[in-house]
């Protein structure tokens, strides 16, 4: 697990009595730029929220030594001076010549961690999507268009005109993926696709169809979510998989998968998919690490730290970690105690609820994840989100396995802290 001690990156943490004036003179930024940074609506702030600060610091790169390893190697590597190096990591010792391995340290790079990210987003006008796209232009490799399902036998179809994006996409340099998921009724349909994925004339009507649709359209790739596939299908998955790639050629697939951190080939969520089969057939596959608490479950945070270290330390077990992503969450749950009736918000928003309700802000050290409580018509709430300093955990994770990016879902949910660090202390490749 990744040591939280002796992190130096620009978060304060507001703590009882501070106010924005203060903090801005101390990290010496204007206070406007610090309200845009975190996406604040007011001056006023409440204990526990934690703010990102524009600095000159160094990007911090995570390592985990290897056999061979020494500090002065590292150094040349990461091209940063050894004295960094140790002020980052006080239990390494200059005259340690032979570090532990698998030990992991913190290094001060100006080599910043290099990924590619997918953005997920629903078709709407294009008056609202060109400010997003265009103001995270240069953080996104891929967009997935959410606005494709397919019938029972097999024909893939638009849900929503999406010629707009497309274009849009391609003027901003962004590679635009045909999403498609198992939708029937606005659900996922376990029925629908088991049947597809089962006869054989149908799984192949999907494949022509989807690459069609991808040639016709124009898009750059094919980005699949297919959820509760019964796990009887789990080799007929593979098929398809098989066949869509061949078809795509160069075209790329992207492959969305709920997470595990062991395979379950007989559970009907995770069951279906084989991590190691699906890794070789991809470009990309995406592990869903959020929703650990989910949608009418009990209040839980949405991405617990140990839980996505888990799934990625299971994933890299099965698959060339250079395929491999991690979904983020730009989101929060606000749920009642009561009965887990749930609503999702944007993580600003979850942060800036905080505020206008004068809810102390609490950090759980073992899910790395912020959370408040505050009461609605005398029902208690509790809110669990995503802040900087889980964000940070993330990427952090992405370095130290050596993992190919990140998606997030979704990107018309404002999250600034995320965007202000990708932008500041990451290089998202353009390919």
């Amino acid at each position: 697990m990744i040591k939280k001690e002796g992190m130096k990156v620009a978060v304060h943490v507001v703590k009882h009595g501070e106010n924005l004036w203060g903090i801005a003179n101390k990290y010496r930024v204007n206070m406007q730029t610090l309200i845009n940074l975190n996406g604040l609506t007011t001056t006023s702030l409440v204990p526990g929220l934690a703010l990102y600060a524009p600095d000159n610091l160094l990007p911090i790169r995570t390592y985990r030594i290897k056999k061979g390893d020494q500090l002065n190697l590292l150094s040349q590597k990461f091209n940063t001076e050894l004295s960094y190096i140790l002020s980052m990591n006080p239990n390494v010792h200059p005259q340690q010549l032979q570090l532990s391995i698998g030990q992991i340290i913190n290094i001060p790079s100006p080599i910043k961690l290099e990924i590619t990210t997918l953005g997920f987003i629903f078709p709407s006008s294009i008056s609202s999507i060109t400010p997003i796209l265009t103001s995270l232009s240069k953080q996104l490799t891929y967009l997935a268009i959410v606005a494709y399902s397919f019938r029972e036998q097999g024909n893939a179809y638009n849900l929503t005109d999406d010629t707009a994006i497309i274009e849009t996409c391609h003027q901003l340099n962004i590679r635009p993926l045909l999403m498609i998921r198992n939708l029937m009724n606005e659900q996922f349909s376990a029925d629908l696709v088991g049947g597809v994925l089962g006869n054989n004339a149908y799984r192949q009507n999907l494949v022509t169809s989807i690459v069609n649709l991808t040639r016709e359209r124009g898009f750059s790739g094919v980005s699949i979510d297919f959820e509760f596939i019964p796990p009887e299908h789990r080799n007929d998955f593979i098929t398809f998989l098989s066949a869509l790639k061949n078809s795509l050629g160069n075209l790329l697939l992207h492959v969305n998968v709920h997470a595990k951190a062991a395979d379950l080939p007989t559970n009907r969520i995770v069951g279906a998919y084989n991590y190691a089969a699906i890794g070789e057939i991809a470009d990309y596959m995406t592990v869903m690490t959020i929703d650990y608490g989910y949608p009418g479950g009990p209040p839980d945070p949405v991405a617990p730290i140990w839980w996505v270290e888990q799934v990625i330390s299971y994933a890299v077990s099965q698959m060339n970690p250079a395929k491999l992503q991690i979904a983020m969450a730009l989101y929060g749950y606000d749920k009642a105690v009561t009965n887990n009736q749930t609503r999702a918000l944007s993580v600003q928003s979850s942060q800036n609820q905080a505020i206008t309700t004068g809810s102390t802000i609490q950090f759980d050290q073992t899910a790395y994840s912020p959370w408040y409580r505050y009461f609605q018509n005398a029902q208690e709430r509790i809110v669990w989100f995503e802040d900087i300093r889980s964000y940070i955990a993330k990427y952090r994770l992405i370095d130290l396995y050596g993992i190919a990016g990140a998606t997030y879902w979704q990107i018309s949910l404002s999250a600034p802290q995320n965007w202000a660090f990708v932008q500041r202390n990451i290089n998202v490749s353009k390919i």
